[in-house]
């Protein structure tokens, strides 16, 4: 007889039920991976796990830096101009130790491009345990902790005759209102010769919607929008915002709301501009919007003038509430990638090697870890069981 692990005896052969807020402070505790093996249970386990309410109550549960991993994306030369890229899942483990170790086996990356343009692969994410890996043309959705994803249909806008659309900023978040994830990209509109020219620019907003599997562009969209800058560490959701670097008369933050679908801009600290050869990241950092300020990689740095600086938002959206958090001794980077627990900042080097600086102890480690220069992106990342749609189901997607 199959006994359902809501149930358990009494020692008298009586079968007792668990009461569900009994069961639920069970299940909430166990890791992703020993949920999934819950599912091959009974047809109870795998109704409840892969029930929306029990989802939503697995991700929105307390948790802690040890609860998160490190999701390490980089790219290998197998042959000339071909490439493969791969994603590792790395941690530190519950103790005080810089040092990380693999915690699942590493994953190949499916269908982005193979050439040297790897270096230019968007890692975006996570959202509700949610990624999405792009290459500006394919679009991978991804939850590594259940290893599903999908292969998005592409986006159906192209440009008139006579003009080239480009790809300037791509993001991925979520619509709280809605209830609806999304993913957008800032596409730039400008003539190709011999009609070319700066000034006749128009921008492009296309938004895909999961629930629907399907693209559609934004009207009324500002012209005057600041061109886009990509930097490795950047494109960051957070508090229902999407963010770019933009260039205006002066470097700002694009930020780009989900649920209403408009843009605004936020000024960066006033010692930060384009001008100074200073590159520039977005993090988060003890729950704060954190900015990252670093010498243009390849310059020849001077050690009296190039630190590398970091500002956190105080108040998100406040302007004035920028503070200056750390300032550190110059470093040849390529660019920063994430902050680990609130105190580990991970960089990559100019060669392709990760890089750490312990913002606590000014100490810079090297690891084993590496790929081809400028192809390295990290996240972090708390597991999770957010279904990703199989492809039949989009027609009965609410």
């Amino acid at each position: 007889m199959k006994i359902a692990l809501e149930e358990i005896h009494d020692g008298n052969g009586v079968v007792k039920k668990l009461p569900k807020d009994v069961v639920n402070n069970i299940t909430l505790k166990l890791p992703v991976k020993s949920l999934l093996r819950f599912k091959c249970v009974s047809q109870f386990w795998y109704a409840y796990i892969q029930s929306w309410a029990f989802i939503i109550l697995q991700r929105n549960c307390a948790s802690s830096v040890n609860d998160e991993i490190i999701l390490f994306k980089r790219s290998f030369k197998e042959e000339h101009d071909h490439f493969k890229s791969i994603m590792s899942f790395l941690s530190s483990g519950h103790d005080d130790s810089d040092d990380f170790h693999h915690v699942s086996p590493d994953l190949e990356v499916p269908y982005l491009t193979n050439t040297t343009s790897c270096t230019f692969h968007r890692f975006i994410g996570p959202c509700h345990g949610l990624i999405v890996l792009t290459d500006k043309v394919t679009t991978v959705l991804f939850n590594p902790a259940t290893r599903n994803y999908r292969l998005l249909k592409p986006s159906p806008f192209g440009s008139p005759l006579g003009f080239h659309r480009s790809i300037n900023g791509i993001a991925f978040g979520f619509d709280s209102i809605a209830n609806e994830y999304k993913i957008v990209r800032l596409a730039e509109i400008r003539g190709e010769p011999p009609f070319y020219c700066y000034t006749v620019r128009e921008w492009r907003v296309e938004v895909y919607e999961l629930s629907i599997d399907s693209w559609r562009e934004v009207e009324n969209v500002d012209r005057q929008l600041p061109y886009v800058h990509w930097y490795p560490c950047a494109e960051l959701f957070y508090k229902g915002t999407s963010h770019w670097f933009g260039n205006t008369n002066t470097v700002v933050i694009l930020g780009f709301d989900m649920s209403t679908e408009t843009f605004r801009n936020i000024k960066m600290p006033n010692t930060c501009h384009f001008k100074d050869r200073k590159c520039y990241g977005l993090v988060v950092l003890n729950e704060s919007l954190t900015l990252i300020c670093y010498p243009y990689p390849g310059c020849e740095i001077d050690p009296a003038i190039d630190f590398m600086e970091i500002w956190i938002m105080k108040e998100y959206g406040v302007n004035d509430s920028w503070s200056k958090k750390y300032t550190i001794v110059p470093l040849a980077i390529e660019s920063p990638l994430a902050i680990w627990k609130n105190h580990l900042l991970l960089l990559q080097s100019i060669t392709g090697h990760l890089i750490s600086y312990n913002l606590n102890s000014d100490e810079i480690k090297e690891f084993n870890l590496h790929g081809w220069p400028k192809s390295l992106r990290v996240k972090i990342y708390k597991e999770s069981l957010t279904l990703i749609p199989k492809e039949s189901e989009f027609n009965t997607a609410q």
